[in-house]
């Protein structure tokens, strides 16, 4: 069986680093806060070029703190790709604003600009970016958009750890970027864990203040906030992966070129294109056919997982009935019953991508 994820298998391979590492910070009893939380948040900027960065307690928090701290006028439009996973949206929501769904470039499958032009109304007041499956979205247009019309923007970079944007980190673009440390993540806890990176001082101080019961100093609340706090464990753990984390990236990229090189005459199968301006970090390799179910399950047979990233378009969820823009004639609302995700990760040998390979062409002959 070609695994899809195997976090197992990454476990032993860094097994000594992360051991100790847990059996550090249990000795030291520093579970929340501390120095394991303050050195993460000091190498994952540092990582990112981002001058500061807040720990919190997972990637959906982290989006919900930005909006909340960039404090938009109650009841506000903020425009998100429909293709995401809820959380993006979700977040909108749960801050009191209004989700507005906009396409995604059929390319790279991140926010369309001309769609998002689009969607804009008079009460439009953010823009949330998602650098979807490690690809970062056309920020040159998205910023010039944001800055002809006052807009901000959250970068959700939750599948896109070290992505880069012509020679720029995502999360450093925008107002503000926001990172998941889900366990399937590029970089991932053994748990739940986020983070929020951004160039503003006065912004970061804000977040960090949402995030620990709007205060600084022990017992000084400045405003209600909320607990979500990234823990001393998991920062260790985060830390040990960061060291390992470009080498893991460009094993990604090889895997990716391989698929890239080996599929790419298969009629009836659409590849993922990267963009010049993109260092792309393949969180996720996401192919499109019609034949999608079926591609899957002679795959399945064949001993390939594979995924469905994402199976329902967010303008069509229940979650989402009322908006109105299930019915849209939006790419997004046309492609989700065709898009299929091939393994890849740091896992896997080139010979697991061969076979793979392999499997699909059978399909398709």
């Amino acid at each position: 069986m070609i695994k899809f994820l195997d976090l197992q298998a990454q476990y032993l391979s860094i097994k000594g680093e992360l051991d100790a590492a847990v059996a550090d910070v249990i000795q030291n009893a520093a579970f929340v806060g501390g120095p394991y939380v303050r050195a993460f948040e000091q190498d994952f900027a540092k990582w990112t070029k981002a001058p500061y960065c807040i720990g919190v307690g997972n990637g959906t928090d982290a989006l919900e703190i930005a909006i909340e701290a960039l404090g938009l006028p109650a009841g506000s439009e903020i425009i998100v790709p429909g293709n995401s996973f809820i959380a993006t949206s979700e977040a909108v929501s749960r801050c009191g604003h209004r989700v507005i769904f906009a396409d995604v470039d059929p390319d790279c499958y991140t926010l369309d600009a001309e769609s998002v032009l689009a969607k804009l109304t008079a009460r439009t007041a953010a823009i949330i970016p998602v650098h979807l499956y490690g690809h970062p979205c056309d920020m040159a247009s998205l910023k010039q958009i944001a800055l002809e019309r006052g807009l901000r923007i959250v970068e959700d970079c939750a599948q896109a750890h070290g992505a880069e944007f012509d020679g720029r980190r995502v999360g450093t673009i925008g107002d503000v970027g926001t990172f998941s440390f889900y366990p399937g993540k590029n970089l991932g806890a053994y748990g739940d864990a986020g983070a929020i990176v951004t160039n503003d001082e006065v912004l970061a101080r804000k977040m960090r203040m949402i995030a620990n019961h709007g205060r600084i100093a022990k017992y000084d609340h400045q405003f209600e906030g909320r607990s979500s706090r990234l823990d001393g464990l998991q920062a260790a753990i985060l830390n040990v992966k960061l060291r390992h984390l470009n080498r893991w990236t460009e094993h990604r990229i090889a895997i990716a070129d391989r698929y890239l090189d080996r599929l790419r005459d298969i009629s009836g199968l659409t590849l993922p294109v990267r963009k010049i301006w993109a260092r792309q970090v393949y969180h996720l390799f996401v192919v499109r056919t019609e034949q999608r179910d079926g591609l899957a399950a002679h795959l399945q047979a064949m001993g390939v997982q594979t995924g469905i990233h994402y199976p329902i378009a967010l303008p069509k969820l229940q979650a989402y009935a009322t908006s109105g823009q299930a019915d849209e004639d939006m790419f997004v609302n046309r492609s989700d019953a065709q898009l299929l995700s091939l393994p890849i990760g740091e896992h896997m040998t080139m010979d697991d991508v061969d076979i793979v390979v392999a499997a699909v062409r059978n399909f398709f002959k």
